[in-house]
């Protein structure tokens, strides 16, 4: 499938998407305090989604259960909200959102503290969240995708980190799901030309320790393999021709 270059009206629906995508989780992590169920958390995400007339994106996509995908410490993506996992201090929690605005996809993450936490996971969710913005330094008209790729794994590793290799960011628009592929670590070739027009959902996960991950057995939730803390940071980003725009953030 090509990959899709927006319209002008497509990017204006994008952009009330993002922007309100980018108020959820704000709300989401005012929200978020020692004690509370993820379940909890996912309630409150639907019902913030739907008071502003939109549709959660993630809701009953292939099948997943939830609004909101919740992981806690070694769960790098794709929790499943749960009222019997109750967030406690100390611990990391990253948040992953999809909104739908008058059928355009936008999609964030955040990882966030709960309460007090450690000053190495403090540089964890410090080091993924800069990492995207490393990477969006080369998400521009004229050069290749796979920049942004090379820019933020060699960030992440200078700190010791490492890029999880099983999943990656990708394109979006009317599906949450388009070409291209985005990778968070180098690749062979340079990946396609970017374009003004094109919509992209980065997304760093980053591991405290290796990169392997596996699949719990819901077929829903990775976790690393050595049980180490994982940060996951992502937004919508538009390329122009000029600097990008990132379509998420308030």
């Amino acid at each position: 499938m090509p990959i899709s270059i927006k319209s002008d009206k497509e990017i204006e629906l994008m952009q009330e998407s993002g922007r309100i995508l980018a108020k959820v989780l704000e709300d989401l992590e005012n929200y978020v305090r020692p004690g509370i169920s993820t379940l909890d958390i996912d309630k409150k995400c639907h019902e913030l989604i739907r008071g502003y007339g939109c549709i959660p994106s993630f809701l009953n996509y292939n099948g997943f259960p939830a609004s909101l995908c919740i992981s806690v410490n070694d769960e790098v993506v794709h929790g499943i909200p749960d009222k019997d996992c109750i967030l406690k201090e100390g611990d990391i929690v990253s948040l992953d959102c999809g909104v739908i605005y008058e059928g355009y996809h936008s999609d964030a993450a955040r990882t966030i503290p709960v309460g007090e936490i450690t000053d190495d996971a403090k540089k964890l969710i410090e080091v993924t969240k800069q990492s995207f913005y490393e990477g969006i330094k080369y998400a521009k008209e004229g050069r290749h995708l796979h920049d942004i790729s090379v820019a933020i794994q060699n960030y992440v590793e200078s700190f010791g980190f490492s890029v999880v290799r099983d999943l990656v960011g990708h394109g979006i628009g009317r599906n949450l799901h388009e070409e291209p592929q985005v990778p968070n670590f180098k690749q062979r070739n340079r990946g396609p030309k970017l374009v003004a027009g094109m919509t992209l959902a980065i997304e760093p996960m980053v591991n405290a320790g290796r990169y392997d991950v596996y699949w719990m057995d819901n077929n829903w939730t990775v976790v690393t393999e050595d049980g180490s803390l994982s940060a996951h940071y992502e937004n919508t980003v538009l390329i122009t021709d000029g600097e990008p725009k990132i379509l998420t953030i308030l």
